[in-house]
């Protein structure tokens, strides 16, 4: 869903400022456009926070952009009803009913997080793994934040540094008066594209980062805490209690969640949901070219060469050493053939 707050604040803030400058600038507004001065801001911002952050915090930068104009989180109250209907099922049935509907889940967190009690792991064992998961995407959450952070304190600085290039530009230039006025205003063009950059949108998606990080971060927790209360065997009603906890006051009035009919009603859907199938794996397709594999060639070993003797002799062959070597035949028993094959039968016993 998207994010109607963050579109409606950049949107607005960029009409403001556009109105502002038609009504002073009139059709001379062109004037606020100078491309090398917003060159050297956004690309010295740029650069310096590739050269401060590593790489890999630039890979999530992307989809942690997409969190701050697209809402992927979901509300903390749907959370707590569906927790509350889960532990509805296990205390109606037991823990091993909740498989299949568990197994229906889109939430993949909150899937880890039941069928591990499912499978009757302890504890201290959920909890731990639970809080590292938490703790990984606390982790790569700081990293996109980061960068637009950095970016957000790199822009106006080097505004400040393009004003003062054209400063010295403009002051090396004295001897023409009427020449003073256009770069003085050229020069302080940079500063005010690294204070807008800045402020209207580096640091504003910063923020709007770390609040959607607390808020995943907030179900995540909920998670683990109804997951541990519905292993301990709580009632629906004291895992209601704790889960609310976490909630703002009044988020679901005097009405008990547990007896309510919108748990009731997400107990008959979970009933009745189907396990998530895993996508077949995609098989290998095969190379129009066959692998051509190498033939290692072997050497034989002693009984081998034996055998290959005693076969050359029957067929009158050529009798070859252990290197390769012919051997040559002799007339009779007592010739160079016998005496190499007894020598070879003599060593091989």
């Amino acid at each position: 869903m998207i994010d109607r707050a963050t579109w409606f604040g950049l949107i607005a803030t960029c009409g403001l400022l556009a109105w502002m400058l038609a009504s002073g600038a009139g059709w001379e507004a062109g004037a606020f456009w100078q491309t090398p001065a917003l060159a050297m801001v956004l690309g010295g911002a740029v650069l310096t926070t590739v050269a401060a952050c590593p790489m890999s915090s630039w890979r999530s930068v992307g989809r942690m952009l997409r969190h701050a104009f697209y809402i992927r989180v979901r509300p903390a109250e749907e959370i707590v009803v569906l927790i509350v209907a889960l532990a509805e099922i296990a205390r109606r049935d037991g823990l091993l009913a909740m498989e299949r509907p568990v197994a229906g889940l889109n939430d993949a967190f909150l899937r880890r997080a039941f069928q591990m009690a499912i499978d009757g792991a302890d504890a201290s064992v959920i909890a731990a793994v639970l809080r590292a998961e938490m703790e990984s995407a606390d982790l790569r959450h700081t990293y996109g934040v980061r960068v637009l952070e950095s970016m957000g304190r790199s822009a106006p600085v080097f505004g400040m540094i393009g004003t003062l290039i054209g400063l010295v530009i403009m002051l090396g230039r004295m001897d023409d008066p009427s020449r003073i006025g256009p770069g003085m205003a050229v020069a302080l063009l940079t500063t005010l594209y690294g204070l807008v950059l800045a402020n209207v949108l580096f640091l504003p998606l910063a923020r709007k980062l770390t609040h959607r990080s607390s808020e995943e971060l907030l179900n995540k927790q909920i998670v683990l805490e109804g997951v541990l209360a519905i292993q301990g065997g709580d009632n629906p009603r004291v895992v209601e209690r704790k889960l609310r906890a976490y909630l703002p006051s009044g988020s679901f009035g005097e009405e008990s969640v547990a007896r309510s009919a919108a748990t009731s009603e997400v107990v008959r859907v979970l009933a009745d949901k189907k396990p998530v199938e895993p996508e077949p794996a995609r098989r290998p397709e095969p190379s129009a070219k066959p692998i051509e594999t190498e033939q290692v060639k072997k050497e034989p070993t002693t009984l081998e060469w034996i055998s290959s003797l005693v076969a050359a002799d029957l067929l009158n062959g050529e009798l070859k050493t252990l290197d390769g070597q012919p051997i040559a035949r002799g007339g009779n028993g007592d010739g160079p053939a016998p005496r190499a094959r007894r020598a070879a039968v003599e060593e091989a016993a």
